[in-house]
């Protein structure tokens, strides 16, 4: 964990950041790569597709945080509503919407291994982007998409709080996962 000499509110950032990992974290140890893509729930929801989520969402954030809404485009395709996206009759079906169901699932190929190194790199990246924000108070507006209220602008620091809030929940939702899993508890 990288800390900033005399900034409390940086350091206190980063370790309640690095608080929420390591309890959504936990929930994975020791899980072969199938565990990880059980879903043993009522949900779709899966571990490894959590910590997948978690770190493409977090890895979005951070870079709204530095580039604003341009980080996050929500494009569709010509002739295609939001309407049609969320009723399922979408003629097309944008990329990044695709990407993101992929998130929450272990797709072949995909490893625990290498799930938790890649949330590894975007830990470090979001901590060297936090570390090095200018100013923490400096804001965007939300990108446009429908789950987003015209206009809504955020700070860099409220996107990190963000973050944190979704990490910290996902890791509640981890942890019954992995109980359901084998009765082995995360925390």
């Amino acid at each position: 964990m990288v800390l900033v000499q005399n900034d409390t509110e940086r350091n206190d950032l980063i370790a309640e950041l690095a608080a929420a990992r390591a309890a959504l974290i936990a929930a994975a140890r020791d899980l072969t790569d199938d565990q990880a893509g059980a879903q043993p729930t009522v949900s779709a929801l899966c571990l490894g597709g959590l910590l997948k989520h978690v770190a493409s969402m977090e890895e979005n954030w951070l870079r709204f945080a530095l580039e604003g809404p341009a980080a996050m485009r929500y494009d569709l395709p010509d002739g295609v509503t939001w309407a049609d996206l969320a009723a399922g009759t979408a003629r097309e079906v944008p990329q990044w919407a695709i990407d993101h169901q992929n998130e929450f699932r272990m797709q072949p190929g995909d490893t625990l291994a290498g799930v938790l190194a890649r949330y590894e790199d975007v830990a470090k990246r979001s901590e060297d982007v936090i570390t090095s924000l200018p100013d923490l108070s400096v804001t965007h507006p939300l990108p446009d998409a429908p789950w987003n209220r015209p206009g809504t602008v955020w700070s860099a620091r409220r996107a990190v709080l963000h973050v944190i809030t979704e990490t910290a929940q996902h890791a509640g939702h981890a942890d019954i996962i992995r109980e359901a899993l084998d009765g082995r508890k995360a925390t």
